[in-house]
């Protein structure tokens, strides 16, 4: 995957700095040329011995180094070319002080093409070349000359020196940026393609809890029909079949009385559902007055005894705590009075210090209440449930026992059914004892 560093300004001016370093050489070969001509007067074979110097050190310069860039990496070129640099810098100089110019190519290109310590003696040589410039160029050499040549020449390489491993050390700072500037542009597009697909997963989250908001409300709207339409109606229809069967006038009419209110409380319940607001027994009472009225009614309604008792602190709880007690207790009370035949039903509300507890029992026919699965093969088919004796199935497979559980367990509750042919049933439904300014 090819990179696209930023360009800070340093890369544009470094592409200049290497175009001019291409060109310097040649440059410096041949400015010297005027003065050189303006101030010695060479004859004309002189000119055309330096000029012609001029132009071989121009052409092993281009051949070696401009023609042929990638020749930079081999070692073996800084050994030929380096030295035939230099020759051309002795030749030169010793024509004329004034291609001490000239010599500075000498300096770059012995730190450019020359390993280790070599470069170092490749300046020195240089330097001389370049003190014996500074002292007004080529003569006899004398004990005095000589010296001053190697003090110039000292003092031209410490300076060189210097700004040489000023531009090395800057050089190794702009490589160590380049290599910054990639890694971070490298992390830069992983974290653009993170991003990318922390989006799509992001965009599927969202599908996913999109889908289970809707199951979940399904669920709930299907447990609130149970709960209201569907318990209402069966209340319903039972009075109205026991109002055509009574022969009293008193009798009829209450039934009838019973069929339009729970037809009444049905629908605003219903209404109440559809809004998700809690149910109309807890908007007006604490839930163990909620209990003993929807205790009260269902006995009116089905004709059979029922007492509520509370132990323990009462006190107010989440209101999906509450919501999810009343619902089990409606739920089994409605069990009671369509199957369990009993003559008295009861219900205990149990508040300890960090879990409410419901039960729920009756002295109906009972039925045989349903045993842990064990495992089977997995070619073996379950037996189809038998219903009991009392018209209930022999598994909590009902709807009403299912929508109770999962009320319960939702709330990280426990929901247990104890249950015997002739012995009766319980239902017991325990919760986390969640205080009302807290969240489930």
């Amino acid at each position: 995957m090819a990179l696209r560093t930023p360009d800070s300004g340093f890369e544009s001016l470094e592409a200049r700095y290497l175009t001019i370093e291409r060109f310097l050489p040649f440059l410096l070969l041949t400015v010297p040329l005027l003065p050189y001509v303006l101030s010695q007067n060479p004859s004309a074979g002189a000119l055309g011995i330096t000029a012609g110097l001029v132009v071989a050190a121009g052409a092993w310069i281009m051949g070696m180094v401009t023609l042929r860039p990638g020749w930079a990496d081999r070692t073996w070129v800084g050994w030929i070319y380096v030295p035939g640099l230099v020759a051309f810098i002795a030749a030169l100089t010793i024509r004329s002080p004034w291609f001490a110019f000239f010599t500075w190519v000498g300096f770059l290109h012995a730190f450019r093409f020359l390993p280790g310590a070599w470069r170092w003696i490749g300046c020195a040589v240089v330097a001389v070349f370049f003190g014996m410039s500074q002292s007004g160029g080529f003569h006899r050499p004398t004990v005095s000359a000589v010296f001053i040549w190697i003090l110039l020449a000292c003092v031209d390489l410490v300076l060189v020196g210097a700004f040489t491993l000023l531009g090395v050390k800057t050089e190794e700072q702009n490589q160590a940026r380049k290599g910054m500037i990639a890694e971070l542009a490298e992390a830069n597009q992983r974290l653009e393609e993170v991003i990318s697909e922390n989006a799509g997963l992001q965009a599927q989250l969202l599908t996913q809890a999109r889908e289970a908001g809707a199951g979940d409300e399904r669920q709930r709207m299907a447990r609130e029909i149970h709960d209201t339409l569907a318990q209402g109606l069966t209340g319903i229809i039972t009075q109205l079949e026991a109002a055509r069967q009574t022969g009293h006038a008193a009798e009829h009419e209450r039934r009838i009385d019973n069929a339009t209110r729970l037809a009444r409380d049905s629908l605003a319940e219903a209404r109440r559902s559809v809004q998700a607001l809690r149910p109309q027994a807890l908007e007006d009472s604490k839930l163990p007055e909620a209990l003993a009225s929807e205790v009260a009614r269902w006995s009116a309604t089905s004709g059979v005894a029922g007492e509520v008792e509370t132990t323990g602190d009462a006190r107010p709880l989440h209101p999906e705590v509450e919501v999810t007690l009343l619902r089990v207790a409606q739920e089994a009370l409605a069990n009671v009075a369509k199957h369990a035949r009993a003559s008295r039903a009861g219900i205990t509300l149990s508040y300890m210090e960090d879990v409410v507890t419901l039960d729920v029992r009756d002295d109906g026919t009972g039925f045989t209440a349903p045993q842990p699965a064990a495992p089977q093969p997995a070619a073996a088919q379950p037996a189809a449930p038998q219903p009991a004796a009392n018209g209930r199935s022999a598994t909590d497979g009902g709807f009403g026992l299912i929508a109770m559980r999962q009320r319960v367990t939702r709330l990280a509750g426990q929901l247990e059914i104890e249950s015997e042919p002739g012995a009766g049933t319980a239902v017991s439904a325990s919760l986390p004892a969640i205080p009302l300014a807290s969240r489930p």
